[in-house]
């Protein structure tokens, strides 16, 4: 395994898009990953369309690619640039596109998607687990502040109804 990776993986990871809940990269962003033409990369895959089903690879719509170009500022088709829609793929999806290059370079970055894709995984799953706890100790600490607030009206209400003689000067 080489020590220096091929692609940085911070590079790697800004290319990571949520597209119908799903985690996809651009057809565009992997061809150059793996330095080859995207027109070649999409041949391949509708020549192995059986290895690619809906939940591995599936091309964006016209809302989702306007949003995506609202994102990272694309230009039209009627300004030279692409004239079909993007393929997206799903983490499965580019684990089956390194059998159907076939390139020594396409497996290598494969490892090192693969590892972004781990990676992206696991900073979810602290999230999520800082947010339970951020909900547990709300929860926690809210029914202390219940209970301190209860006492102060209780004082309160105690304070105001005694029986005590008015202080002051009476005229």
């Amino acid at each position: 395994m080489p020590k220096e990776s091929l692609v940085p993986a911070e590079h790697i990871a800004s290319k990571i898009y949520y597209v119908r809940d799903h985690k996809v990269m651009l057809d565009s962003d992997l061809a150059l990953l793996y330095q080859v033409k995207t027109k070649y990369l999409v041949r391949a895959v509708k020549r192995n369309s059986e290895r690619f089903p809906d939940d591995f690879a599936f091309q964006l719509t016209n809302q989702e690619v306007a949003n995506l170009r609202c994102h990272f500022g694309t230009s039209s088709g009627a300004h030279g640039g692409r004239r079909s829609w993007p393929w997206v793929f799903t983490e499965h999806g580019i684990l089956m596109l390194s059998s159907v290059l076939r390139s020594k370079r396409a497996a290598l970055v494969n490892v090192q998607i693969m590892r972004s894709f781990v990676h992206l995984r696991q900073m979810i799953a602290s999230h999520e687990y800082l947010l339970t706890r951020l909900d547990e100790l709300e929860e926690r600490y809210d029914q202390n502040f219940k209970e301190v607030f209860k006492t102060l009206r209780q004082l309160v209400e105690t304070a105001s109804s005694s029986d005590k003689k008015p202080i002051g000067f009476k005229t």
